[in-house]
């Protein structure tokens, strides 16, 4: 299995460096400008709530492998509580003028599948991205 990780600093600078190494990954796998872009924002979702909702300066880890179902996205960190309606529930729609809160329903319209773990050291979510 062909994986890719690295350490991202418990701060908002580690957006911008995730979206990086998916952009660079996608690049070597050859994708679509639609899947580098879907990645690129799916990605930035899931780090984004691993640093705004979780607390203490440990890093958050950014896991990029190809599965059988296509690529998955994982970013796990030192938090156990599991994000409320990744997946089932609806999620209530943010009011127009929020900024904020339309990241898990980006993840779960967007990508082909999406969850979230329980590790030993925290949590694990993650999405796929089927490959085209």
């Amino acid at each position: 299995m062909t994986a890719w990780s690295i350490e991202l600093p418990h701060t908002a600078a580690a957006v911008p460096i995730a979206r990086a190494l998916i952009r660079n990954v996608l690049h070597e796998l050859d994708a679509t400008e639609t899947d580098l872009d879907t990645a690129e924002l799916l990605t930035s979702e899931l780090v984004t709530n691993a640093v705004e909702h979780t607390r203490g300066p440990h890093p958050v880890e950014l896991w990029v492998q190809l599965v059988p179902a296509g690529l998955q996205v994982e970013v796990r960190d030192r938090d156990p509580e599991l994000p409320v309606n990744l997946l089932g529930a609806d999620i209530p729609p943010a009011p127009l003028v929020d900024e904020t809160g339309r990241g898990l329903l980006l993840i779960r319209t967007l990508s082909t599948d999406a969850g979230a773990r329980l590790t030993p050291q925290g949590k694990a979510v993650w999405f796929i991205l089927k490959n085209h």
